[in-house]
């Protein structure tokens, strides 16, 4: 999760843990698991270290991506709560914020907030660790919010997508996001066909 910390400057990332995906989440640390002093050489912003997501891979191992004008992913130690390794940028093009890492059959697929007001791209790798390929828009602007967050989940069988607009305010707005949910389909070479955004959502 984003925090602000105390002495360091800049936003940080720490981690809460809970029995229930509801909560109640608790401090599973004592502190911080990345500080914005911590990527530094690659961006000067004081917001970078935000949107994190953990991606487990089929060997069981994790990791932690994340960041805002610069994407960044790191390994995590079996705890979950501690890095394993350097942290390491990954340049995407069109590149804002919200990453997601998903993988279908033998693609790694990273999927990302582009520019502002936001639309969601994706590139595709063989490997976790790259070289990643930019594939273009997963879908256009919400049309009534600036951004837009995305993450790519299955459930029995079929692939959706999970996104927000605008829509919970009448007049839109980018910070009373209203959850969104729609179904998403794949080519036969791999890459994810675009991505209908609708109002009724899945039925």
């Amino acid at each position: 999760m984003t925090v602000e910390h105390k002495t360091i400057p800049g936003k940080s990332i720490g981690v809460a843990v809970s029995d229930s995906p509801v909560g109640p989440f608790k401090d599973a640390r004592g502190s911080t698991l990345i500080t914005n002093d911590m990527t530094t050489e690659y961006t000067k912003i004081a917001w970078d270290d935000i949107d994190p997501t953990v991606f487990i891979d089929d060997d069981g191992q994790a990791y932690l991506c994340w960041g805002n004008t610069q994407c960044y992913y790191a390994r995590l130690k079996k705890s979950m709560i501690e890095l394993d390794g350097p942290i390491m940028p990954i340049n995407l093009p069109r590149y804002t914020e919200a990453p997601w890492i998903h993988k279908c059959g033998d693609w790694y697929y990273l999927s990302y907030a582009s520019e502002f007001p936001e639309k969601m791209c994706y590139a595709m790798s063989r490997n976790i660790n790259g070289p990643w390929e930019y594939k273009g828009l997963l879908n256009e602007l919400a049309g009534n919010c600036n951004t837009n967050h995305q993450a790519i989940i299955e459930f029995k069988g079929d692939w959706y997508m999970v996104y927000h607009n605008g829509a919970i305010n009448p007049f839109g707005g980018s910070f009373r996001r209203s959850v969104c949910i729609d179904r998403l389909f794949y080519n036969e070479d791999g890459t994810i066909k675009r991505m209908q955004m609708t109002t009724e959502g899945v039925r």
